[in-house]
């Protein structure tokens, strides 16, 4: 696994049984160089929902940014690898999960057994969560024997995201362990248009391995005390602790008053433990997982085609995405991670094919002439990809082109269909999807200057949480002028979806920074997002306005005073 020097790490916790929405686990951090510092993160008292546990039907808890063919993966997923009963094999890995376990899973606490009650009562689902771990449960069961950490976290990502490698929260976390944007990006898990390392299974688990160490020697050891740290925050747990000392009452978790999510996330872990470690007692049958890895890392050298590195390696695409399902496109990030996992059976043959591989064949590369009238941003959509990328492969400074220069745009080698797990084709079955669970009118909606989802919901008659979820988005991303979102309309006729309202009650707005402005402080006082004004006048939102610096706003009047 590559190194990385990660300080902590704040992941979400877990979606209470019945609980019908998530919301984000962080506010935004402005430490030094717009980064927080160690101990904001362990001090953080933000709530913190998982995307996974409790429910039948991971489409209503994971829904945004990476859900589209949520079904389809999670069919893949489902799909026994010649799994047999437990008690054909007695050494397999269940066993070694069991010898590692270390907390007290046998509290007899009511918490504790509501939730064994539920899973009691609900075998398929653990069945289900099992067989999707199939993939990751070995590797990460070694990385907890490497750290020294309680076997008992290995099945924790079954509470964060039920083992889905695209579980997305409305709270805008992804992947195994769930991570938000700003805290991965803070602890060095890159996201880009190729590549979102929250959704790595390899840097994703090292982050949250590495926080919970973290957390469990902030609190001396105590890991009952980590874990609810690890869901709700590490400030929630210490200010329960100094409110209980006050009150002369004890410090340990089951006396602690704490978030609803929290009083129910150890517990739901606990519980599983207990299952795991005697299924037969509460008449559950475990699918064999062998002791063996299931998946190696080969070094691909560069960037590679997702469907020719599945064609070298003899496997399908989808398997690629199962075990890689950070690659949000056709491809493999131009600037790395240069690895993939691959099944173990399968690792030497995608390293032979790549040796023999003609270097012009590991991506596929167009010529684009450019015409009278073009700009980067329609070439872009003309090709599926984005400026920066175009950017970034012809060594362009900026966006100035001219006609007659001959542009190199990287394609992929299949149709689209070929990579059904890709962000862009997840989407588009989402969109339709909608359609399905709707009785509206399609409607394709270009987001303009000011734009905003209440605004856009409103408008069409739906709540906002659809119109995200229709575009694997979370209600708290940002909007981008230009952006085609698609609508499931409740209105009448479509002529009420031309948004001449919209254009009317938006103005392009001057402003000049005061001493002592903020983009906090001039976003709220327009009602606008800071990600706009950034977006808006291509700005770092970890550098300070200086003042008599001029901006450019794009403010609703209905909004603004």
């Amino acid at each position: 696994m590559t190194a990385r020097s990660l300080t902590a790490l704040l992941c979400v916790g877990i979606l209470s049984s019945g609980c019908s929405s998530l919301r984000p686990m962080l506010p935004d951090w402005t430490g030094t160089a717009g980064e927080p510092a160690e101990a904001e993160v362990l001090d953080s008292e933000a709530l913190q929902v998982a995307a996974g546990e409790g429910v039948t039907d991971l489409d209503d808890s994971i829904a945004p940014h990476m859900q589209a063919t949520a079904r389809q993966a999670r069919e893949k997923l489902d799909t026994s690898t010649g799994a047999t009963s437990e008690a054909d094999t007695p050494n397999d890995l269940w066993d070694r999960l069991r010898a590692g376990f270390a907390l007290d899973h046998n509290a007899d606490n009511p918490r504790v057994r509501q939730q064994l009650d539920w899973y009691r009562k609900h075998p398929a689902y653990i069945a289900r969560v099992s067989e999707r771990g199939r993939r990751y449960l070995h590797y990460i069961v070694n990385e907890t024997e490497k750290r020294g950490l309680p076997g008992e976290l290995a099945l924790l990502p079954i509470v964060e995201s039920a083992f889905d490698p695209f579980a997305y929260s409305h709270g805008r976390a992804a992947g195994l362990w769930q991570f938000i944007p700003s805290t991965g990006k803070y602890f060095g898990l890159t996201q880009s248009w190729w590549h979102d390392e929250r959704r790595d299974v390899l840097a994703a688990t090292d982050a949250a391995l590495t926080y919970l160490d973290r957390l469990a020697k902030r609190f001396d050891g105590d890991y009952m005390l980590a874990l609810a740290a690890y869901n709700s925050g590490g400030g929630t747990v210490s200010k329960a602790m100094r409110k209980n000392r006050q009150r002369n009452r004890p410090t340990d978790y089951w006396s602690l008053q704490l978030p609803r999510e929290t009083r129910e996330y150890v517990p739901k872990l606990l519980a599983l433990a207990q299952i795991f470690d005697n299924p037969q007692a509460y008449g559950i049958e475990l699918p064999t997982i062998e002791d063996q890895p299931f998946f190696d890392v080969v070094d691909t050298g560069g960037q590679i085609d997702l469907a020719q590195a599945a064609k070298l390696a003899g496997v399908s695409v989808d398997e690629i995405y199962l075990l890689n399902p950070s690659y949000n496109r056709w491809a493999t990030s131009p600037s790395g991670p240069h690895r993939l996992l691959v099944p173990v059976d399968n690792s030497d043959r995608l390293r032979s094919g790549l040796a023999a591989l003609d270097p012009a064949e590991r991506v596929s590369w167009q010529h684009y002439k450019i015409a009278s009238g073009d700009n980067l941003s329609t070439i872009a959509r003309k090709f599926g990809t984005t400026t920066a990328v175009i950017r970034e492969v012809n060594n362009l400074r900026g966006d100035f082109i001219r006609a007659g220069q001959q542009l190199l745009i990287p394609t992929a080698t299949k149709g689209a269909s070929s990579y059904a797990l890709s962000e862009s084709q997840r989407l588009a079955k989402t969109q339709a999807r909608g359609g399905q669970r709707s009785n509206g009118t399609r409607i394709e909606h270009l987001v303009k200057p000011g734009d905003t989802f209440w605004d856009i919901a409103r408008s069409h008659g739906v709540s906002v949480r659809a119109v995200a979820k229709w575009n694997n988005m979370a209600p708290g991303d940002p909007l981008i002028p230009g952006q085609r979102l698609v609508v499931w309309s409740n209105n009448a006729t479509p002529a009420t979806l031309a948004s001449a309202r919209d254009r009317a009650m938006v103005r392009r707005v001057g402003y000049r920074v005061r001493r002592g402005d903020s983009l906090t402080a001039i976003a709220n006082r327009f009602s606008v997002n800071v990600s706009d004004i950034a977006s808006w006048n291509k700005i770092n939102t970890a550098r300070y306005l200086q003042p008599g610096q001029s901006l450019v706003l794009y403010v609703d009047v209905r909004n603004s005073p």
